[in-house]
């Protein structure tokens, strides 16, 4: 997907050739790269005595109503946060200088009550609505309402959004723009018989997703007849629950499509896909900011996606790389003023990443120590955004940003994030829409340890666990203290990770722990310490940033290393030889039962206590962060129990349903 960013105050402002913009850095003022401390590097045009406003309301929660409170703060405007009854302590909601409930936590009664919010901006006095992006960021109906107000939408035109917002009508509008366009049905898909007709029409796989849709919901790939009609099903849903509007629409599905920025593609094809873009902005008067959305298949073609008619959530990326506060610009135009840029004036300058966590480094966030990562809202933490001088710089910047983040008491895909930047197809830039089952064909599961980075992980556990150990036994009388209380004798430890046993003899010479696993030594320096969660250490002077996760009965330590978190159990000679003599855990038969896989709310129950279901029969619809996922039976069995019902609230882990 090439995400194009136009920033524009009325369609004049867009000049043809818009290529310049990414390929003409001589005219810059500030280099980013130059910058340390990225949050002073906006490089923003505006003249010194332009009006404002005074005080600016975000319809939005979580990490983006964050940033654009940062954004007002600088300019010195007033903020008013609304926010549902769970996020009343939110970061959002204290970081504004007002902040008004609105609501209880489902979105359809709070962030997306237009009549609760414009409410709220009568009392505060509020003269300009920031929607972010989500909720009500492309409604139309709630664009004209605050222009009845009198009260700007700091955004694009309503027609903009009209005609862009709707998938289904920006295609029509597109084509006639002269745009790429992929082969598909121009108009609603009806009903799951008419989408089933339709994909037959074009030709397996399909694409079946929201006309209203972003974000990934409510989109899914259809290869048969089978899956279209549960995709058709699920999207709708989806739709429903998140956008208040259920329609569909079909296409092709490219295969093996690319998903890059623009500024680091072909100079010739960025070329073509910049002058379309520029003759769709004309074509439907875009002001404000706004992205264009291309698909580029393996032969380099590229095909108009959509048009997202309000701030990208990617945005931190061309903001890293231009050194513009594109929620300034914004601002801005919504107050009236002309766009005070040029295309030469806005180069790009070195590279960026963008890592969504689901939870020199940018990193948008919406939560910190203690908030609430609801089943009502989108799962995402915060965006973390690395830059470089460089492709490579910026990998490497976002590898150390990544294994140095620490996040507990919720899962989350750090792990995944990072396993991808350091592999081999992402660094060589060989990668596709099907590049997750491609390299992770059965699923990610954790870091794969080369035999070298499983020693590094065995020496890091014997430093942590006499570490722990000693530190514990200065609490002890003398005559209980353990054997472990002269570190400078050689101990013999056996380190149990991964199914595997790995012997290792533990030493203290000076600072440094020197351990020997197989025929290998390792020599740990640095501090290894239990105040904070985050150790930097060198393993034969190479840098590993360690992280204590927990504890558990002594000899069991959970360590994050590279990304993934590891079980491993520390046991001297005695107590390994004494392991042996254990019975056995049973291991639960998990094809007997369905189990929530993450919190949230079942949508439906579709089973009874005795009835006979085949293996892969739909049992239940989970709904969490908005996504609809059917939990599947694994075998041919008969209900034996069924512990929900549909409406019911469940946790990670739940056994649902129980089978024969």
């Amino acid at each position: 997907m090439q995400l194009l960013y136009i920033i524009t105050s009325s369609p004049v402002d867009i000049i043809d050739g818009i290529q310049q913009v990414l390929i003409d850095s001589s005219k810059r003022t500030l280099w980013t790269s130059h910058i340390l401390r990225k949050e002073m590097y906006w490089n923003d045009k505006a003249n010194a005595n332009e009006t404002k406003f005074d005080k600016i309301l975000i319809a939005n929660r979580g990490e983006i109503a964050c940033r654009v409170i940062k954004t007002c703060r600088r300019l010195g405007i007033k903020t008013v946060a609304v926010h549902s009854d769970v996020d009343s302590l939110a970061v959002h909601a204290r970081m504004a200088d007002e902040a008004v409930c609105i609501g209880p936590a489902p979105t359809s009664k709070s962030y997306l009550q237009m009549d609760k919010i414009l409410q709220v901006i009568k009392d505060t006095g509020a003269q300009a609505v920031h929607p972010g992006y989500g909720f009500l960021s492309e409604n139309t109906v709630f664009a004209a309402r605050l222009h009845e107000l009198g009260v700007e939408f700091i955004g694009p035109n309503s027609q903009s959004i009209r005609a862009m917002g709707d998938k289904i009508e920006s295609k029509r509008i597109a084509n006639k723009a002269g745009v790429n366009m992929i082969p598909g049905y121009d108009g609603v898909v009806e009903d799951v018989e008419h989408c089933v007709k339709l994909a037959k029409e074009i030709g397996y796989p399909v694409m079946i997703k929201a006309s209203a849709g972003g974000g990934g919901k409510g989109m899914r790939i259809a290869r048969d007849e089978e899956e279209a009609r549960q995709a058709f099903r699920l999207c709708t849903e989806e739709a429903k629950s998140s956008f208040g509007d259920d329609r569909m629409l079909i296409e092709k599905f490219v295969e093996d499509p690319r998903h890059i920025e623009i500024q680091h593609i072909l100079t010739g094809l960025r070329k073509a896909m910049g002058e379309q873009a520029t003759a769709l902005a004309k074509a439907v008067g875009y002001d404000s900011a706004g992205t264009v959305e291309f698909l580029v298949d393996s032969k380099r073609n590229f095909y108009f996606l959509e048009m997202n008619t309000r701030l990208q959530v990617e945005h931190p990326i061309t903001e890293c790389t231009t050194g513009i506060d594109i929620v300034h610009q914004m601002i801005r135009i919504a107050k009236g003023h002309k766009l005070l840029y040029s295309q030469s004036d806005v180069p790009v300058d070195g590279w960026s990443f963008e890592c969504r966590v689901y939870a020199e480094v940018r990193c948008d966030s919406g939560v910190e120590e203690g908030s609430e990562i609801s089943i009502y809202y989108d799962p995402m933490i915060c965006k973390l955004v690395s830059y470089g001088p460089d492709r490579q710089s910026a990998v490497d910047t976002m590898v150390t940003a990544l294994d140095s983040y620490v996040i507990k008491g919720v899962t989350h895909n750090i792990p995944l994030l990072r396993d991808i930047m350091t592999e081999e197809r992402f660094l060589k830039g060989n990668i596709s829409t099907n590049y997750l089952p491609e390299v992770f064909p059965a699923g990610f599961k954790g870091k794969q340890l080369s035999e070298t980075e499983m020693e590094e992980l065995v020496a890091l556990a014997c430093a942590v666990h006499n570490t722990e150990t000693n530190r514990s036994a200065a609490f002890l009388s003398e005559n209980r203290l353990p054997v472990y209380k002269d570190p400078s004798i050689n101990w013999n430890m056996n380190v149990e990770v991964g199914g595997n046993t790995y012997p290792a003899t533990v030493s203290k010479v000076d600072d440094a722990y020197v351990v020997q696993v197989g025929k290998n030594i390792y020599t740990i320096a640095g501090k290894v310490c239990f105040v904070s969660p985050l150790m930097d250490l060198k393993v034969n002077d190479q840098r590993r940033l360690l992280q204590f996760v927990e504890r558990d009965f002594g000899c069991h330590y959970k360590l994050r290393l590279f990304g993934t978190v590891f079980a491993v159990r520390v046991l001297d000679d005695f107590a390994a030889a004494m392991q042996k003599l254990m019975p056995e855990k049973k291991e639960v038969d998990l094809s007997s039962v369905i189990l929530a896989p993450m919190p949230g709310m079942l949508k439906s129950v579709d089973v009874e206590v005795g009835q006979q279901v085949a293996e892969g029969q739909e049992v239940c619809i989970l709904e969490a962060m908005k996504m609809q996922n059917s939990l599947q039976a694994s075998k041919v069995s008969k209900v034996k129990k069924v512990n929900f019902k549909a409406g019911d609230t469940v946790n990670e882990g739940d056994v649902l349903v129980e089978l024969e």
